[in-house]
């Protein structure tokens, strides 16, 4: 088959198209138009399509979506692992970082969004300390780590890496946008029903399946599970709860926190908001009452429960019966109350009812009079006047129990209406083959950004121009650069050459020096061009040269010559400066 004429990129999207490579966090967030194409590259790639031959899905097609759902889920839990060391894709500068994005976005307005520049969230992430809860305490404001999106090639090859005991790993954009693949490839789940929610400190997914899954990191979240007030499910929800929502992206396009214009289908993105409205949104009743109180253990200490205790009535402090929730099976919120309260000790429970505390008993029966609206003044001060707690003001309890029945996003189009421009959509039906994939995406790269930014991100250099994938491995390839610092020149060609001789992607798709410098292996070429990072990092200012041609890519760098045999078949030839 005839391939398309290969798009030469513009002088004026190299800095654009090169990100596609690096994929970093602030990479995506000054270009949106970069996350979805992760997801498009998963799409082609071989490795998911790889999984359908696990016996784990071979009944895959007698299952319900949701069935499918919670499987894949527990692949990707066994297969996974959440990476967040900040060393793994090397430390760059605040001001270089800045100096890159300064034509494209104001540099207060990144500080204001992202963590690496300052972003330190609302009061939450302050009590937090984010920077000590990430890690980024022990740089100084202006040496910052990437954060760089794996592909699932980059994250399958983690097993390589020390420590990873024969398992891969990403951060949470790689495990959002591995997952909304996988759900296409093995659950059968239309894009068009899979949304990419980004904030400043994470990403995940809403699928609109049932009543709604979110993916989060290696996990999934159900409407019940948002409400049970476990530990799990209040991180969960820190990011819709805390962070804003900057980026939302769909198969139609995207939209974001600072750019004027978006791309998303206006109807898409309105079904996105109203699903998940009603995901984040639950009536009280007696049992979500308990799991607000189990999220909030300070509020534990107003309430007592009542229980039969060898025929004769007792009562326990409420925090004491969450407590003796992790050592049994049995929950205070449901049904299995009473199995719970049977396990505990008689001399946890007191003779007579604690004074000033409200016995929580009495709610199971309030709550069966007649639903309570907590957006009604009437009805909330109609469940004040049971919640007489002299320790702290009912209101204020009410208040809380509102904020988790009840949570309003703070949407990327908040405050400031978007000019949604619809642009040519990515209409990939499900039951499509990988080729199908490909040559779909190939047929309307030439009008569609998004279906283009794919092959970069996919990185087949015989689809693609090849001189973004170059830009990225030479001014963005910190991991090599440092770690071969002690080594002159034929040590680093040496410590190359020993590393394995396979490439971590397969036929023409190139690995970027770190990813070769971490997994220890690479292709000829791959080698190549990881010497031509480090020796450049070197000599800034040296011109030279790297040619792939059969079964040869060599290096011409200061007057001398670096040839590694390859496997790759590639035909190019590539200047520095481009």
């Amino acid at each position: 088959m005839n391939r398309p004429t290969i798009p030469t990129v513009p002088a004026d999207r190299l800095e654009e198209i090169s990100s596609a490579y690096t994929l970093s966090d602030m990479e995506i967030f000054v270009f949106p138009s970069l996350l979805y194409p992760l997801v498009l590259a998963n799409l082609m790639s071989p490795a998911i399509w790889k999984w359908r031959d696990d016996p784990w899905f071979a009944n895959f097609p007698k299952l319900t979506p949701y069935r499918r759902i919670l499987r894949l889920k527990q692949y990707v839990m066994d297969h996974y692992a959440f990476n967040l060391d900040l060393d793994t894709w090397g430390l760059t500068t605040q001001e270089r970082e800045m100096a890159r994005f300064a034509p494209y976005i104001a540099p207060e307005t990144i500080a204001k969004s992202n963590a690496l520049f300052g972003y330190e969230g609302d009061k939450f992430y302050f009590d937090l300390d984010i920077r000590r809860h990430f890690g980024l305490d022990k740089y100084t404001r202006d040496v910052i780590p990437y954060w760089k999106t794996e592909t699932v090639e980059a994250m399958d090859a983690f097993r390589y890496k020390p420590g990873h005991e024969n398992q891969g790993a990403g951060e949470c954009v790689s495990l959002s946008t591995l997952y909304a693949a996988a759900l296409y490839v093995l659950c059968g789940i239309p894009l068009d029903d899979i949304f990419l929610v980004a904030t400043p400190l994470h990403s995940q997914n809403f699928v609109d399946v049932n009543d709604g899954i979110l993916t989060n990191n290696r996990r999934l979240v159900t409407k019940a599970m948002w409400f049970n007030g476990t530990e799990l499910s209040t991180k969960a929800r820190r990011a819709l709860e805390h962070e804003q929502v900057t980026i939302v992206a769909h198969q139609t396009g995207w939209v974001h926190a600072v750019y004027p214009e978006a791309s998303i289908d206006h109807a898409a993105y309105g079904r996105f908001q109203n699903k998940l409205r009603a995901f984040l949104k639950t009536p009280v009743t007696s049992e979500i009452l308990f799991n607000f109180l189990r999220q909030n253990p300070a509020r534990q200490k107003c309430f007592q429960i009542e229980h039969a205790c060898c025929g004769k009535r007792r009562w326990i402090p409420a925090e004491d019966a969450y407590a003796f929730e992790n050592s049994c099976p049995y929950k205070v919120s449901d049904r299995t109350r009473d199995k719970l309260l049977d396990e505990m000790d008689e001399d946890d429970f007191f003779a007579e009812p604690l004074t000033d505390r409200i016995p929580l008993n009495k709610f199971d029966e309030f709550f069966k009079q007649g639903h309570i609206d907590l957006d009604s003044e009437e009805d909330r001060q109609r469940l004040a006047r049971e919640v007489n707690c002299y320790r702290s003001n009912a209101c204020e309890i009410i208040k809380e129990l509102r904020a988790f029945c009840h949570l309003e996003p703070r949407w990327p189009d908040a405050g400031q209406p978007r000019q949604f421009v619809r642009g040519p959509s990515i209409d990939l039906k499900p039951g499509m083959t990988r080729e199908e994939i490909i040559a779909a995406l190939e047929a309307v790269r030439a009008e569609n950004p998004v279906a283009d930014l794919a092959f970069h991100a996919y990185r087949d250099l015989a689809r693609v121009d090849p001189r973004p994938y170059f830009k990225a491995a030479i001014e963005r390839s910190p991991v090599c650069v440092e770690e071969a610092k002690t080594m002159d020149a034929p040590m680093v060609v040496a410590c190359l050459r020993e590393m394995a001789d396979e490439s971590i992607y397969d036929s023409t798709r190139a690995a970027q020096p770190d990813e070769v410098w971490n997994a220890r292996r690479g292709d000829g070429f791959e080698k190549a061009v990881t010497l031509a990072a480090v020796l450049h990092a070197r000599k800034p200012d040296i011109s030279f040269t790297l040619k792939a041609a059969g079964e040869t890519a060599t290096l011409t760098f200061d007057g001398k010559e670096y040839a590694f045999a390859s496997k790759k078949g590639l035909t190019l030839d590539l200047s520095w400066p481009i």
